[in-house]
Parts: structure tokens; sequence; C-alpha cells
């Protein structure tokens, strides 16, 4: 599977929003200047991402966008599924029914496999997993002698 401008900008987006992680919402522009996304682009990206819960919208002067819950409680497994859909390689893997070899097809189980990997991965990897593993990579490493 290849992931789609809209997932990798999407994600990028809400580890943007778990660093800052403030109480006060804040600008799209301002992640799609952090981000170099297109503001338009970005305005476009964050709509399935509010109608799923994961960030809320505020209008307004005060207005902005911020995480609806806390990053330890938002799994990537969620967030590509609102910005992908299905994450199966092959669409035999969701609907067997589409292909009369499926059930005896051994390429099939390994894109079924496959998939079980890629999503146990997504699934056991929240927000504050990026948040703690973005801190390691922005410290300097210490130089030994």
């Amino acid at each position: 599977m290849k992931l789609s401008t809209r997932a990798r900008y999407g994600t990028r987006v809400l580890l943007d929003l778990a660093l800052q992680h403030e109480d006060e919402p804040i600008l799209l522009k301002d992640i799609a200047q952090r981000q170099q996304i297109s503001l338009s682009y970005l305005e476009h990206l964050i709509t399935p991402v509010v109608a799923g819960g994961i960030i809320r919208s505020m209008r307004g002067p005060k207005g902005g966008i911020s995480l609806a819950r806390p990053p330890e409680e938002i799994r990537l497994s969620e967030v590509i599924r609102l910005l992908e859909g299905s994450t199966a390689l092959v669409n035999c893997v969701n609907k067997p029914e589409i292909c009369s070899r499926s059930k005896f097809c051994v390429t099939r189980d390994i894109w079924d496999e496959l998939q079980r990997a890629m999503n146990g991965i997504l699934e056991s990897t929240t927000l504050q997993d990026l948040v703690e593993r973005q801190k390691r990579k922005e410290q300097p490493e210490e130089v030994t002698h």
C-alpha cells in the first residue's frame, strides 16, 4: 500500500497539533506554514478528521483547531482509516467474494498477513508515540570522545 499525500499530510498535521498541545486553538494558517502545506489543501484535509472526532474546530476571532482527545487516545489506525479508507493491499482481502480464487489463493493469504501486520503497527501506535519519537529526533546526540 502506498499512503496518499492526504494520509501523510494529515498525520503531520495531527502531530503538529499534539506537539503544540495547548488549550488554545491553533490557526490553520500557522500549521500550514510550519508544515509547508497549502492552506486550501489543509482546510480540505481536516474535514474528515473533524467529522471523525479527532480534531475540534472553532470559528471566530479566537478560532482554530485543536485535538478533541488526548494524543495517547488517538491511534494511527483511526487516522489512516479516516483519511485513506481501507488499508487492504488488494480488494479481495476485505471482499473475498469478488474473486472466485479467494478460497485457494495463497498470494491472497500473504496480502492478508501483510495487512494484519500493518494494521497491528497502526493500531499499537498513538499520536503520543509520535510526539515522543519526534522529541527524541530533535535532541542532539551526545558526543563521545
